[in-house]
């Protein structure tokens, strides 16, 4: 029997995420993120100084959508 517990991540209202909140929401380690951003293998994200993921970026990637064409 699996145990589930609620996940705690914070959604800023533009629908941005911290590395750190994006890893807990795709259930990755930050290590593992990270290295998947700089292999370009991870879900789109934006560096205005600081990495962050949007939400929709992060579900189109669970799907398998690349948004490549």
């Amino acid at each position: 029997m699996e145990i589930t517990q609620p996940l705690s991540v914070t959604i800023l209202l533009d629908g941005r995420m911290t590395r750190r909140d994006a890893a807990t929401y795709l259930g990755l380690s930050e290590k593992t993120l990270a290295m998947y951003a700089s292999r370009k293998t991870g879900p789109k994200f934006v560096k205005p100084g600081r990495t962050f993921y949007f939400k929709e970026d992060l579900d189109a990637w669970i799907r398998g959508e690349t948004g490549e064409k």
